[in-house]
């Protein structure tokens, strides 16, 4: 009796096996996917920055892109605005300043770099931070996300992320947001980079 019911226990195991295989490889696969979309895009984007002829090494490049790459997909972002936006703010100089004293490459104040470091445990050492560019984008695009979802339109978030969410009036998206200056520079600048640069959602 005892040897019939291991016989059993282990014809219902060998059964269930091929059940369970399909869905480990699929998971593998997706897997393998995913990283090979993304190596392609970092690597498609680090190029694109150094046609720019961006001031930085192959390997500060790569961190660049890979970055961008990282918090866009974190907040749902599109890389390539997050590209467009810096290239507006910045020109792509990690070393930029303005005369506000915003400073890297999404051209964050040191105020709101404390403020979001604190809030999601970045570590903010003095202004010299901001000109590290995985920090610099971190805290960049965690804020842009935010304003997003504070003004629920581009254009108004956009605008805020340049002069300030206090000073941007809340408007729904068909209510005339505001096209200013800055607003239609990175929309044409996003305009000219998804002509060049993969979009991830048909990868």
């Amino acid at each position: 009796m005892k040897i019939y019911k291991k016989f059993i226990t282990l014809f219902i195991i060998i059964s269930l096996v091929p059940f369970f295989m399909p869905a480990t490889r699929s998971f593998a696969d997706t897997t393998n996917e995913d990283n090979s979309e993304k190596e392609m895009i970092v690597a498609k984007t680090a190029q694109y920055l150094k046609e720019k002829k961006t001031n930085a090494s192959e390997e500060k490049l790569k961190t660049i892109a890979n970055s961008v790459y990282e918090e866009s997909q974190k907040y749902d972002i599109d890389y390539r605005l997050i590209l467009a936006v810096m290239k507006v703010e910045s020109n792509f100089k990690n070393e930029a300043v303005s005369r506000k004293g915003a400073r890297g490459l999404l051209q964050v104040k040191p105020a709101l770099a404390r403020y979001i470091g604190k809030e999601e445990g970045i570590e903010v050492k003095g202004t010299k931070s901001l000109h590290e560019p995985e920090k610099n984008i971190k805290i960049g695009v965690n804020y842009l996300s935010k304003l997003i979802d504070m003004f629920e339109n581009l254009s108004s978030a956009l605008h805020a992320y340049n002069v300030g969410p206090a000073k941007v009036k809340k408007t729904n998206a068909t209510d005339g947001a505001p096209t200013t200056r800055f607003t239609k520079k990175v929309m044409q600048e996003y305009n000219q980079i998804i002509e060049v640069l993969p979009d991830p959602e048909e990868q």
